[in-house]
């Protein structure tokens, strides 16, 4: 049996290349503020893989994506064991491009924060007189440089994303960035009605793409799971406050009140988001984790 070691390992994912293919295993590992916590969430890697299968499925006919399976008999034998099983996707190699697309529902987080100051978020000026967690009066979007592991992203314009991209492909950079934006936004739009009808509030995501063998522009990495996106309950939602959330946003809030944690998080910490995890899953597809 052939062994296979990652060839790259990110704050949660790991990435083993399989000659055609790629698999992307979801560990159990969680990170907030760009940093890796001390702990691991038992069950979450399994989570944020079966998610995004479902999403992926969901929009197929917007975008192509870059899944091949989730299944582990359709890997190398290396991975049919019970430790990558759930947990792992195969998928097509892609040359990823180095665009965060991020796109905002709601005004929440850094975002809110910006527009207390003047009004304005990643350089686009909203309506005066929002409250926090309003709705926007239709989605934004507002791209980042993807940083390596241990820096953090920076936010960019739509017209800085055109000039990244063409320095990558030039002749192109403007194509693909409209592609981005166009295919973030529709994403966006679909997906959070969808949500909507099943009890849960799609704040904000952020999705990333890259370009298969031919230059066409096709969704990659994890679609739609708590650890890219803000997922509030429907129920309850009320603007002007924070809202209680499915996603990661429990585990950021008390490490915020709690500074001299060194990243290590108490078990009912653990315990309530993992709990948040799988209802978010269970909401969304009608089925509950095996």
């Amino acid at each position: 049996m052939q062994e296979y070691s990652p060839i790259k390992a990110g704050k949660v994912r790991e990435i083993y290349d399989v000659g055609e293919n790629l698999i992307m295993v979801a560990t159990d590992r969680i990170s907030a503020f760009d940093v890796i916590l001390k702990n691991k969430v038992t069950g979450k890697g399994k989570i944020l893989t079966q998610m995004s299968r479902f999403w992926f499925d969901y929009t197929s006919d917007i975008v192509s994506n870059h899944m091949v399976s989730v299944d582990v008999n359709d890997m190398p034998e290396f991975f049919r064991k019970p430790e990558f099983d759930g947990n792992s996707m195969l998928c097509k190699k892609l040359k990823m491009l180095p665009i965060e697309c991020i796109v905002r529902g709601y005004i929440t987080g850094s975002g809110w924060a910006s527009y207390q100051k003047n009004g304005v978020v990643c350089g686009i000026t909203l309506p005066q007189g929002l409250k926090e967690c309003d709705k926007l009066p239709e989605p934004i979007y507002t791209p980042s440089t993807k940083a390596e592991l241990g820096d953090h992203d920076e936010n960019i314009s739509y017209e800085k994303s055109i000039e990244v991209l063409e320095k990558l492909y030039p002749g192109h950079g403007e194509y693909y960035a409209s592609c981005l934006k166009t295919y973030t936004i529709r994403l966006y739009e679909e997906c959070a009605e969808y949500a909507l009808s099943h009890g849960i509030i799609i704040a904000d995501t952020k999705f990333e793409f890259g370009l298969d063998e031919n230059g066409e522009v096709v969704l990659a990495d994890e679609m739609l799971t708590p650890d890219s996106s803000r997922f509030w309950p429907l129920e309850g939602y009320e603007p002007g406050h924070g809202q209680p959330s499915f996603d990661k946003q429990f585990v950021r809030d008390w490490l915020k009140a709690n500074p001299d944690s060194d990243y290590n998080l108490p078990q009912e910490v653990i315990d309530k988001t993992i709990e948040k995890y799988r209802e978010a899953y269970r909401l969304l597809t009608g089925n509950e984790i095996q």
